[in-house]
Order: structure tokens, then C-alpha cells, then sequence
């Protein structure tokens, strides 16, 4: 068998190079590497013929033999159905698709047939990895996937104004013992092998920093782990950077922490807020001391779902009991601590994301935000939006095109409950024009500027210098019939038609296709004799997309005639 798959290998090889020369102009969305497999299986399975396929082929291949022999099911479930729809499409276009195989049409639509069934064949594959990744590194205090249920039904999170953010870093205690052990440190410090520091530097370090020396008769570098801490969180940071020839050097901007800038700040905070790990307790034992990792972010996500304040006898009693059932070691462990959550506590509060007042443990604004991202870094969906009073109007639209049309609705509403109509207007399209490709975000935007009447038609008027935002802006203007206003072009009914074309796109092949039919095979040979001229930004994508997915063949080669007058015009 092994000879034989070489063998097809090699007769498949220079059609595939063929295909991937091909997909690089034609298929650019597409990922050819993709199509190797499903090309090979078929060949060795199904047809000694490369350019006859069946719509049986296509589906034995692709649900019954690719789960068994498929490397990266992620990669499979996103690009593999796409990639073999461009490989048929080549096969059909260079002529190599044979008359004994059916049409590329009903090839094609076998493709949609399966497309549910074959990505939910690759997601059980993720899960069955998950699964054994799960008992290979098992898990710790600190896994949010246990939480992920009720994560996900937790209300609204609002998060505050990067003001108001940015001030509350600029105060965290942790980041300016950072700042000041960098500064010590210098321009080319040289460090050693075993321990970083001679006990000396060590002294002069904690003094540097505020700490205190540990009444400790061994090595002092043994005995300093919060200076450690510090040190690893200067290097998170970006204060401190390894030299050459076991040096480290202070960064050169780390002396003007707190910085002024507001984006500054808050990307330094987030460059650290990995460093809630450094909380963990440090015990004497390794075995020990692993059967508490993660007790940092299990007293984090513990806040968060209880709405972000807790007890602190309440956490250490619940946090006891889930050492002891994680870690056979874990409950030797907990008594070996002591107190545990006393370095959790002490660590996070240094780095600006808990208060503890009396037996109250309660998240701050950056920790709430500090919690939120960590839980996002792990895939874990959560609820979280800015807060109405700091939304702009972008971070307005884009939630928007995420939220069911009623939550939308509510959000738009309270963001206009605080703006007069005309202001309104004018941020939201000024939003609009600052990504022309973006066309969703476009449509938003007129559409609720359309809504606000004579209060908008500054901004319209204004808009009409944006050409993403002009065929809206003559649109509307026209419609409030204000003098001088210009009239709608044809270009401009054809940019608004681009438009919509490229959100249906968005939604899918058949969203697409559907959207396409509604106009009817006529029409749309005449559109496409005269939209190609457009510079929008994408119409080359769109009428690609054309060629390959209408049904109407006479419409599929209308398309490519465009799309190469398109490119032969060098825009857009």
C-alpha cells in the first residue's frame, strides 16, 4: 500500500503545483495545501483518473476518509471544503475536469450538501484531542474550562474608560518596584550563572526596591523570592532586556513610568498581567508547590462569577477543597502554605487588581478587565462590553454586528441617549470612514445617520468628501432635499450595490449566492459590463467570487471577463 500511495503521489504532484499556481490568482482566499489529501484518497480510492469526479467521490472522501487521515482538523473544518471547491473549479476552467464526471454545478452543490456534516466530523476530532491533551497536562487551580458553562451565562460585563483604567495602572505599586529595580539594574549589568545577583547586589537591590532583607543564615538570593517576582515582571514589562555576555540593561524609556499617554499605560498593565501567576505560593517542595498552581486565577475567576467580591474565609474553603480533589497532594499542600491566599492576595493587590478590606476580597476595574482578557485568551466566551459613557462610535458599530438585532438595538440607543443627534451623526460617520474595506460597519453607520433627519445633514455633507461614505451622503442628502445637494450617481447605486454584495459574502455561499439570484441572470450581466469600474476595495474579491459560485454559466464567465478588466485597470 505504501508503494502505491507514493506512486500516486508522485502522478499527482505536478497537477497539484499546476493547482497551486493557479489558486495563487484565481482562489487567493483559498488554502491549496489543503487539497493534497482529498486529491490523493480519490486517486488511490476511487478513480485512476484525476479529472473524474462524482458527487459519491465527494462525499466518501471527504466524510469517511479524511477524519481517519486529516493532520490539522482545525485547519480541515475552516479551509479543506473551499480549498477542493477552487481544486474542481481549476480542474473545470483548464479543462482537466473529465465528461465522464458530473458538472462542476452539482459537484459544487454536493460541497454544500456536506459542508455540516464534514466540519462537525473535524470538530469531534478537536475535541477528541482536547480530550487527550487534557490527560496528558491535566489541570490546575487555575483552569477556566470547568467555568466555562456558567462564564458564558453570566450578565453583561461593563467594562470601565481606559481613563479611568489608565489612572488605577499608573498607581499599581508592583509596576513602580519594577520601574525602580530597572533603574537600578543600569545600562549592562552582569549577571551569574548560578544566581543572578551576589548577596551584596541582592541587598542593595531590596533596598533599591523597598524590601526588606530576610533574617535568613543561608545564600540571601535563596531567600528573596518577591524579589524574583519583581525582577520577571521588570522583563514582562519590557524595563529590563537580556544583553549580550550575561548582561541585562534597563530600557531606555522605563524612567518616564507612569508614562502620559493612556494606550501606553494600558499596553504596559497587560505586557505584566501574565504575572498574576507569580502569586502562587513557593514551597520548599516542587511536588508541593505544583499541587497549588494556578491559585491566583482560581481566586480571579471565582470573583468574577460571584459578581466580584467574595469572602476570604468563603474562597479559602472552597479553593481548599478543589487542591485536595485536583491533586492528591493538594491538601498536604495547603497545610505546608500556611495561608495561601496570603501571597495571592498580596500580589494581585500589588498589581492593582483585588482590594481586601476586612474579610473582604473584591476585584477592582482592572482587575474585572484583567480577569476578562485572560478568560478570552483562554477561547472561553464571555459577555464583556465597554461601558455606554466611553463606547465610541466604532467600538459602538462593531459590537453592534455582533449582538442579536434586539441587544443592538438597546446599545445604540443608550449610546444616543447621551449625544445630540447632530454629534451623533458626525461620530458615527466619522467612524465609518476610517476603514473603507469595511463595508458592514458602513451600512450601520448610514443606516442610523439615516434615521436622526435634518440634525444629520452636516455630517452628511461632510461625508461627501469620504468616497467609501459619498454614495450614502448624496443618498440621503437628496432625500432631505437640501439645496445644492448632489444627485446620486450611477456609480454611486453601484457602490452601494458592492456594498451589500460584500456583507452577503460574509454570510456564506449561499447568503451570496441566494442575493445573486434575487437580481436574476439579466440584470446581473449588465451590472457586471459596467461595476467592474469601481474603486472599491472589494470588487476584485467579489467578482472572483462570482465566477466561481454562480450557477449561470453565462453569468460565472461574465464575471471573469470583469474581474480581468478589473485587474487590467490596476484598482482598486
Amino acid at each position: 500500500m505504501t508503494d502505491r500511495i507514493e506512486v500516486a503521489a508522485t502522478e499527482l504532484r505536478p497537477l497539484l503545483e499546476e493547482f497551486i499556481m493557479w489558486a495563487r490568482t484565481n482562489a487567493p482566499g483559498s488554502d491549496p495545501e489543503l487539497v493534497g489529501p482529498a486529491a490523493l484518497w480519490h486517486r488511490l480510492a476511487f478513480s485512476d483518473d484525476t479529472g473524474t469526479w462524482k458527487r459519491a467521490d465527494l462525499r466518501n472522501v471527504l466524510l469517511d476518509r479524511m477524519p481517519k487521515v486529516v493532520e490539522d482538523p482545525d485547519a480541515a473544518a475552516d479551509g479543506m471544503l473551499p480549498a477542493v471547491d477552487a481544486y474542481l473549479t481549476f480542474l473545470s476552467q483548464t479543462g482537466k475536469l473529465s465528461e465522464r464526471s458530473d458538472s462542476l454545478d452539482d459537484l459544487q452543490a454536493e460541497l454544500d450538501d456536506l459542508e455540516e456534516d464534514f466540519v462537525e466530523l473535524m470538530e469531534d476530532l478537536l475535541d477528541e484531542d482536547g480530550e487527550d491533551d487534557d490527560e496528558e497536562e491535566g489541570s490546575d487551580l487555575g483552569d477556566f474550562e470547568p467555568f466555562a458553562d456558567e462564564l458564558g451565562d453570566l450578565p453583561t460585563i461593563r467594562l470601565r474608560p481606559d481613563s479611568e483604567l489608565a489612572a488605577a495602572a499608573r498607581q499599581v505599586p508592583l509596576i513602580a518596584k519594577a520601574r525602580d529595580l530597572a533603574l537600578w539594574v543600569g545600562s549592562g549589568r552582569k549577571v551569574g550563572d548560578d544566581s543572578l545577583l551576589s548577596d551584596s547586589e541582592v541587598e542593595q537591590a531590596l533596598e533599591a526596591i523597598g524590601l526588606e532583607r530576610p533574617d535568613t543564615e543561608g545564600p540571601l538570593a535563596e531567600s528573596v523570592p518577591q524579589l524574583w517576582n519583581i525582577w520577571n515582571l521588570a522583563v514582562d514589562l519590557e524595563f529590563l532586556e537580556p544583553g549580550e555576555g550575561n548582561t541585562v540593561a534597563v530600557q531606555d524609556d522605563t524612567a518616564e513610568w507612569p508614562f502620559d499617554d493612556d494606550e501606553d499605560v494600558l499596553d504596559a498593565w497587560m505586557l505584566g498581567l501574565h504575572s498574576v501567576d507569580y502569586g502562587d505560593p513557593e514551597l520548599a517542595d516542587d511536588d508541593l508547590t505544583m499541587a497549588l498552581a494556578g491559585l491566583s486565577r482560581g481566586v480571579l475567576v471565582r470573583l468574577l462569577l460571584a459578581g466580584g467580591s467574595r469572602p476570604r474565609e468563603e474562597l479559602a474553603t472552597e479553593l481548599r477543597e478543589a487542591a485536595a480533589e485536583l491533586d492528591e497532594l493538594g491538601a498536604e499542600a495547603w497545610e505546608a502554605a500556611g495561608d495561601p491566599l496570603a501571597s495571592v492576595l498580596d500580589w494581585l493587590s500589588g498589581y492593582g487588581m483585588l482590594e481586601v478590606a476586612g474579610a473582604t476580597v473584591t476585584l477592582t476595574a482592572l482587575g474585572t478587565e484583567g480577569i476578562v482578557h485572560l478568560v478570552d485568551d483562554a477561547d472561553i466566551e464571555v459577555d464583556a462590553r465597554p461601558a455606554i459613557e466611553s463606547m465610541s462610535a466604532h467600538d459602538l458599530l462593531e459590537l453592534s454586528a455582533e449582538l442579536p438585532e434586539d441587544e443592538a438595538d438597546a446599545e445604540l440607543a443608550a449610546w444616543m441617549e447621551r449625544r445630540e443627534p447632530a454629534r451623533a451623526a458626525e461620530e458615527l460617520l466619522a467612524a465609518a470612514a476610517e476603514d473603507d474595506g469595511n463595508a458592514l460597519i458602513r451600512v450601520q453607520a448610514a443606516s442610523v445617520v439615516g434615521t436622526l433627519g435634518e440634525a444629520a445633514i452636516p455630517a452628511w455633507q461632510e461625508a461627501l468628501k469620504e468616497p467609501s461614505l459619498r454614495p450614502y451622503a448624496a443618498t440621503h442628502l437628496s432625500q432631505l432635499e437640501v439645496p445644492g445637494a448632489p444627485e446620486p450617481t450611477q456609480d454611486d447605486t453601484h457602490w452601494l450595490i458592492l456594498d451589500m454584495w460584500t456583507i452577503s459574502a460574509g454570510l456564506g455561499r449561499a447568503e451570496f449566492v441566494g442575493s445573486l439570484k434575487d437580481i436574476g441572470p439579466d440584470l446581473l450581466n449588465n451590472l457586471l459590463e459596467v461595476i467592474w469600474k469601481i474603486p472599491h476595495a472589494h470588487v476584485e474579491e467579489l467578482l472572483d467570487l462570482i465566477s466561481q459560485v454562480h450557477p449561470d454559466k453565462q453569468v460565472a464567465k461574465a464575471a471573469r471577463r470583469a474581474l480581468f478588466k478589473a485587474r487590467s485597470a490596476g484598482h482598486p
